[in-house]
């Protein structure tokens, strides 16, 4: 027969035991960080699940393209208006030069003038060519641009009804193939550079005329619109 263990190794066994199960909870409670309940049972509940990948915000780049302009070009956008409450727009460098939220907008032809040198706003005016006689002081007001400088125009409702043959041969000695194709409501959009050259790569115009069946807005042609990045003049 087995000797039996006597009583006072079996108080020493019993300690000896105790201390291992103690000292085993309390290295389980370091090595699991802290977390309610609810969390353990959802950790538990989610394992086997797919992971949810979320893609980052993109970051907002000037005047919204999609991708940003390097850092020694200019920033433009132009949008024609398109139906009664659809503004027309110029953003250059992220700042709206022209547009419904500052309230100069208006039907016709709206132009800004930007100094290419500076990048600065030299002046922006509308030309009614609906009513009145507005083609003689929009020319003058062409021409009034010095050299080294930026000309952004678009048009909002009807640009054509009043555009005399002098103002258009105006524009089109700023380089422009579509003036003279303008009708009645056509959207249209024109970058222009006075006293230098545009790389030819740049967009610099566009054009959408008034179509009875294709027509976005009822009497009105879609919106259209260019954006791109212009050179700096080098320092």
């Amino acid at each position: 027969m087995r000797p039996l263990v006597s009583g006072p190794l079996k108080v020493v066994f019993l300690v000896l035991a105790s201390l291992c199960a103690w000292y085993s909870g309390y290295l389980l409670a370091e090595l699991i960080p802290d977390a309610p309940l609810s969390s353990a049972a959802y950790s538990i509940h989610s394992i086997g699940e797919r992971p949810v990948l979320k893609a980052p915000v993109p970051k907002r780049q000037k005047c919204d393209h999609w991708t940003p302009c390097p850092s020694d070009t200019y920033a433009y956008r132009l949008l024609s208006g398109g139906g009664i409450n659809k503004y027309a727009k110029i953003c250059f460098e992220d700042d709206l030069l022209m547009g419904e939220k500052l309230g100069n907008v208006a039907r016709g032809i709206n132009i800004a003038i930007v100094n290419y040198v500076t990048g600065n706003v030299t002046a922006t005016q509308r030309f009614d060519m609906y009513e009145g006689d507005n083609s003689g002081p929009m020319i003058k007001f062409i021409q009034s641009a010095p050299p080294k400088s930026l000309l952004f125009m678009v048009t909002y409702d009807d640009g054509s009804t009043r555009l005399n043959n002098d103002a258009k041969n105006a524009i089109e000695e700023l380089g422009s193939k579509e003036i003279r194709n303008m009708k009645f409501r056509s959207s249209w959009v024109f970058l222009a550079a006075k006293g230098f050259e545009l790389p030819s790569e740049i967009q610099r115009e566009k054009i959408n005329h008034s179509d009875t069946k294709n027509n976005r807005y009822s009497g009105w042609p879609a919106e259209i619109q260019i954006e791109g990045c212009i050179p700096k003049e080098p320092s």
